[in-house]
């Protein structure tokens, strides 16, 4: 099992937790999602053998929000979240 935290940008309320967080379970190999909006962070515990960071951070764009590794500058939103 792996663990990354990526940096999501994009989230004003609730349902932008909610929409990350589905985007994220909705990946296979992903065991655990904790998102925090006042963090910014979305943290995912995955099986690296069925799925990668790519496929993570692919699924936070899908879903219209902006993701990159902290400390590095995020993509910016696709679609404005949930409320944009």
């Amino acid at each position: 099992m792996e663990t990354e935290t990526l940096s999501v940008t994009g989230m004003t309320c609730g349902g932008c937790i909610s929409n990350v967080t589905r985007a994220l379970q909705a990946v296979s190999g992903v065991e655990d999602v904790k998102v925090s909006l006042p963090a910014g962070e979305a943290t995912v515990r995955y099986d690296d053998r069925r799925t990668s960071g790519v496929q993570l951070r692919s699924a936070v764009k899908n879903a219209g929000y902006g993701v990159g590794v902290p400390g590095a500058a995020p993509s910016p939103p696709t679609k404005g979240g949930c409320c944009g």
